[in-house]
């Protein structure tokens, strides 16, 4: 059985590809460059995997670990056909705090969450039965390219308030010093530009207090403080070794009640992934769709049942793999491999959680644009037309919505925002609007689920249609010419 854990050498020796190649999923570069990409990998999604649990008030240490397991899990589930890395996910920041608001504790919040997971696996399991129609059916391309629009965008106010203003003037450099690195650098190192890119930051953070002395702005927790940028005090208490806390779930009604809408956002997440993912590498991923949900689904519930936070296919990932064009799964292997390793070394972890905040608002600036502008190219590829009101109107409301982190309170007990609430917005506002609207509206764009998707064609009949489109241009050619039979009558 192919579990997707074969590799051939891009380019025959796998060092250095061409300019504007791509390393495709069943592709590797030579072990130490595969491996210096797994690390890139791991790097980028460590910022929001820490803060993520910490926010939720999870350990840290032990998400990073669990992240691996579940990478492991969803690339052995999906054969190796997807690439991606499966992160603490920060839709659920928001529910564990209603949850600790109403006196949950930590077991209370894994155990809600759980149940999510377990919605969230047969979902998959359904979407595996009945195809990825069902989803499409919900979510075609205006659809879809909102949803992974606002999943990137939402994540700027935290590059706003919460990395940038840390240190602005490291921020810049990062960011302006990384945007080279990816357009200028040649080869390998193009490809690594995000890990450069954090590199640099720590090195001139470091500059920086030598010459300056501490900064006077906020540190993170929203105080304003004199500080240093690197601060490294808390990597000389940690321990070289040692097992993050483990704990088990907890199940309330209230609880699980607050959590289950976030699921809709999930499966977002994950169809935008995919799609995304399918758009970079040029291969339609339909048919890994529900494989992918319910792979997420059994990776938070694992994760949840021993005391970690959930996981989803990781946004900054795909910014990862936009910047450097190489969609290997050997790649995501040696991330997990470094993600289980630094799980169990806490020293490892508090120097990457002492990555200055300014450093971490550069690279920021430019992975979530990339994801957020994911979306754009969806609706490219989909032929969104813009212009029809049909799907102007729900992609704008939910965009900004999702952006914004707009919140709508239903009872003392529940609340949608962000994420959660631009998704709905789009997905109901889209079918809403649709159903009354008139014929003329809904003729300009065919719905994924009509069978119209390049998605549900097979290989026969993209042939014959691309047949007789160049046949079509052909007599289009020859009659403007005067060649052709009309034209020389």
């Amino acid at each position: 059985m192919d579990l997707g854990v074969r590799w051939k050498l891009h380019g025959g020796d796998g060092r250095t590809p061409a300019p504007g190649a791509v390393v495709r999923p069943d592709e590797r570069l030579t072990w130490p460059r595969t491996v210096g990409l797994g690390a890139q990998h791991v790097v980028a999604m460590f910022g929001a995997s820490f803060v993520a649990p910490v926010l939720m008030g999870l350990d840290p240490n032990l998400a990073i670990m669990m992240s691996g397991v579940a990478t492991v899990i969803f690339l052995l589930a999906t054969r190796g056909r997807v690439p991606s890395y499966l992160g603490c996910s920060l839709s659920f920041v928001g529910v564990a705090a209603v949850i600790r608001a109403q006196g949950g504790t930590s077991a209370t919040v894994t155990g809600a969450v759980f149940v999510v997971g377990v919605v969230l696996f047969l979902i998959g399991l359904a979407v595996q039965r009945f195809g990825a129609r069902i989803i499409h059916a919900a979510m075609p391309p205006i659809v879809t390219g909102a949803v992974v629009m606002l999943i990137g965008f939402n994540l700027a106010p935290v590059t706003a308030s919460t990395y940038w203003p840390q240190d602005q003037w490291t921020a810049l450099l990062v960011m302006l010093f990384t945007g080279l690195a990816v357009v200028c650098l040649r080869g390998f190192w193009s490809r690594i530009a995000i890990f450069l890119g954090l590199l640099f930051g720590y090195g001139i953070s470091w500059v920086f207090d030598q010459v300056l002395g501490k900064i006077h702005s906020n540190d993170g927790s929203g105080r304003i403080t004199d500080h240093w940028r690197l601060d490294l005090s808390g990597v000389g208490k940690a321990d070289w070794i040692g097992l993050p806390h483990f704990h088990g779930p907890s199940f309330q009604w209230s609880a699980i009640l607050v959590a289950l809408p976030v699921v809709i956002a999930l499966v977002a997440e994950n169809a935008g992934h995919v799609k995304a993912v399918g758009e970079m590498t040029g291969d339609p991923l339909d048919d890994k769709l529900g494989t992918a949900i319910s792979a997420d689904g059994v990776a938070s519930m694992l994760s949840t049942a021993v005391g970690g936070p959930p996981n989803t296919t990781y946004s900054e990932n795909i910014g990862v793999m936009a910047a450097t064009r190489v969609y290997s799964t050997a790649a995501y292997w040696a991330a997990a491999g470094f993600a289980l390793l630094f799980g169990l070394c806490p020293k490892f972890g508090a120097i990457v959680a002492a990555v200055p905040g300014g450093v971490l608002g550069g690279i920021t600036v430019i992975l979530y644009g990339m994801i957020g502008l994911l979306g754009a190219q969806i609706w490219l590829h989909g032929k969104v037309d813009l212009r029809n009101p049909l799907n102007l109107v729900p992609a704008a409301a939910g965009i900004i919505i999702g952006v914004g982190n707009v919140s709508m309170k239903f009872t003392d007990n529940f609340s949608l925002s962000g994420i959660a609430l631009g998704t709905l917005v789009v997905i109901t506002g889209y079918h809403t609007l649709r159903a009354f609207a008139p014929p003329h509206l809904k003729t300009q764009e065919p719905l994924l689920d009509e069978g119209t998707s390049s998605y549900d064609e097979t290989a026969e009949e993209k042939d014959r249609k691309d047949g007789k489109d160049r046949k079509d241009g052909k007599d289009r050619k020859d009659r403007k010419d005067g060649t052709g039979e009309l034209g020389g009558a």
